[in-house]
């Protein structure tokens, strides 16, 4: 029984939730430019719930890393009611923690976005880490890779249409 309970889960709907850690991370090649999430959902000892990155757009690097808190929150609802999210984004974490206000105008409607999610949980936290945790290391390495993924394909086909055209010349 003490075993169950040092585990901190909760029964909601039937289901085992437990306290959640969450990293996220959005990146961004150019400011805006192309950019990606990645985060992951870990339960208290560090086991993977949940690992995701994708390629988002053309966005800012603060737009990329609310899309990633936003993303990561909404999969979190999943697996539990409790969380605490990790992020070397200091706007993100001031802004969601509610030490900064949002003033441009094009974040506030991502900012409404994740408070509304946040409302959902139980008990939630943000956490600013610094860029070489290694949790935000491998989110990081994630969405680049998922940048890399896009931006090396149009680099490519931008060099076959350049010799395309090189040939019509001749």
């Amino acid at each position: 029984m003490k075993e169950h309970l040092k585990l901190q889960t909760l029964l909601h709907h039937g289901v085992l939730m437990f306290r959640l850690k969450i990293y996220s991370d959005g990146a961004c090649w150019g400011n805006p430019g192309h950019s990606a999430i990645a985060f992951m959902i870990l339960d208290e000892q560090d086991r993977v719930l949940r690992e995701h990155s994708e390629y988002i757009g053309v966005w800012t690097n603060n737009q990329a890393e609310y899309k990633a808190l936003i993303l990561s929150l909404k999969s979190a609802l999943n697996f539990g009611v409790e969380a605490a999210c990790y992020s070397d984004s200091k706007l993100v974490v001031k802004q969601m923690n509610g030490e900064w206000k949002v003033k441009h105008p094009n974040m506030r409607h991502l900012w409404r976005e994740a408070i509304a999610i946040k409302e959902r949980f139980k008990k939630i936290s943000f956490i600013h880490v610094p860029r070489t945790d290694r949790f935000i290391e491998r989110m990081d390495n994630l969405a680049n890779q998922e940048i890399n993924k896009v931006a090396g394909k149009m680099r490519d086909n931008s060099a076959k249409n350049k010799m395309g055209r090189q040939e019509e010349l001749k």
